[in-house]
């Protein structure tokens, strides 16, 4: 019953895309969405993107070991989209749509030249890999479950799910099918909890298996402080999420989809937490914590209660994948391909290769699932490198302060190093450290070779002859 309801689910899902793709013909409509996204849409591919692998598989492991004080997981992304939403969101839109700008790689370049560019996404498309795999490593346990197969094949039949309705429509393509996704997440995981918590009998039996205070939000403040340190920074400057932000159709469209964005998420958050915190009762003992979430629905709850959350979960996993994907395929594409391996590329070379990207970007985050084996670790890492590497840049050209580019990846360099090198141990967190110590390189490092504050459309580069090429079409994008 799971296999088939997940087989007709996964129909329909590449079917919407495929149906969506016939708009998205050129490599604007792949990109931006022909930046005429409305704010109902913008917030759903926002929502879709941050619940994921780590906001369900993962939240809900943290609940069956910690309870209620896994709500910081998916809260802190939450409070991070609507600093986004009242901060960052809105300028980044502007400064995409007065300068035409399709990735976050054109926005680096704009302000700090290339240099900066290619370090940086270097970087990010390695790091990247990593998150996309844990998104499908996620969703691999889900079908080898629902299934009763093997590990490795559910990998590979999650990532073709993902890749086929993807690959062909773009940003487009994704935006309605994470509306479609969203409501059946809202109604499956919704409808779950009040089931599962009947089911593990309340507060007494969650806390005689957690402890007292299982159901405290506040119970573990290194917790809280840990994940607002690493996801808080990471979800103002993901390009993921700003390169979803840029087919706004007005920063006005932008502002309304985070702030509802933002507002659901600090909801949804105490779902997977009670969904552990439920499942630490009802299947103890569990040798894989990520497992606990998969357990509880296909094991705890009726059984058409159980497909509709299977269908709810698979959704999450695959709509993240989507969005992680859609920043790999998008940086290669035009902040390599077309930006230096050939840049005289036209819109539908470029459209070619951000499809092939897709593709083969999949096949690796494939290989990368089979070998992990932990959403969490694997999630952490990339969600700290990137606010490392991204937040002083992004954060210092969104506003007049223009320090140069050799200042900016010493800064990127040396908080990453500070991260991976601190010890255990100390009150602040790695990634936070991290920030601090490139902050403090950029602030200095400019203060020293005299640079300037200037106005926010000023720019530290200039952008390549392929620019021009995908520019003069940009309005002729497919909505």
């Amino acid at each position: 019953m799971y296999l088939a309801v997940l087989v007709v689910w996964s129909a329909l899902l590449i079917g919407v895309g495929w149906a969506v793709s016939r708009r998205s013909r050129s490599a604007s409509g792949f990109f931006v969405a022909g930046r005429r996204l409305p704010g109902r849409l913008v917030f759903a591919t926002v929502v879709a993107a941050n619940i994921g692998a780590g906001s369900t598989v993962g939240a809900t492991a943290l609940g069956y070991e910690h309870g209620l004080a896994a709500w910081w997981w998916v809260g802190a992304t939450g409070i991070g989209t609507l600093l986004l939403a009242v901060w960052l969101g809105p300028r980044m839109w502007r400064a995409a749509s007065a300068e035409r700008l399709r990735t976050v790689g054109d926005f680096l370049e704009l302000r700090y030249g290339a240099p900066v560019r290619v370090a940086l996404t270097g970087l990010l498309l390695v790091a990247t890999l990593f998150v996309l795999a844990a998104q499908l490593l996620a969703a691999g346990v889900l079908v080898a479950e629902a299934a009763d197969i093997g590990f490795v094949p559910a990998v590979l039949a999650s990532g073709a799910v993902m890749i086929a309705y993807f690959a062909v429509g773009g940003l487009a393509s994704a935006a309605w099918v994470n509306l479609v996704q969203l409501v059946v997440l809202a109604v499956g995981l919704g409808l779950a909890v009040p089931w599962a918590l009947t089911a593990a009998g309340g507060t007494p039996q969650i806390e005689a298996a957690l402890g007292d205070g299982a159901l405290d939000v506040f119970r573990d403040g290194g917790m809280a402080l840990s994940t607002m340190a690493v996801l808080v920074p990471a979800f103002l400057v993901s390009p993921g999420i700003l390169q979803k932000l840029f087919g706004g159709r007005s920063a006005a469209a932008v502002r309304r989809g985070l702030l509802a964005a933002g507002i659901t998420l600090l909801a949804f958050a105490a779902v997977p937490s009670l969904l552990g915190a439920a499942a630490a009762v009802l299947h103890p003992g569990l040798e894989l914590p990520d497992a606990a979430l998969p357990a509880l629905l296909m094991g705890s709850l009726p059984v058409w209660l159980g497909c509709l959350g299977v269908v709810a979960l698979f959704s999450a996993e695959v709509s993240s994948a989507d969005a992680v994907l859609f920043m790999l395929s998008t940086s290669f594409s035009r902040d390599v391909y077309q930006r230096f391996l050939r840049p005289g590329a036209d819109e539908a070379a470029v459209l070619r290769m951000a499809r092939g990207a897709a593709v083969v970007g999949g096949l690796a985050a494939v290989v990368i699932a089979v070998l992990a084996r932990s959403v969490i670790d694997a999630i952490t890492i990339f969600y700290s490198i990137l606010g490392i590497a991204l937040f002083v840049p992004i954060v210092a050209g969104l506003h007049a302060f223009r320090p140069p580019g050799p200042v900016v990846l010493a800064g990127a360099g040396v908080g990453t190093a500070v991260f991976l090198l601190a010890p255990e141990g100390l009150p602040l967190p790695g990634s936070l450290l991290g920030i601090a110590a490139s902050a403090i390189v950029v602030v200095v490092g400019a203060w020293m070779g005299g640079a300037g504050w200037g106005g926010a459309a000023g720019r530290g580069g200039r952008m390549g002859r392929g620019d021009a090429v995908a520019q003069a079409g940009e309005d002729a994008g497919a909505p």
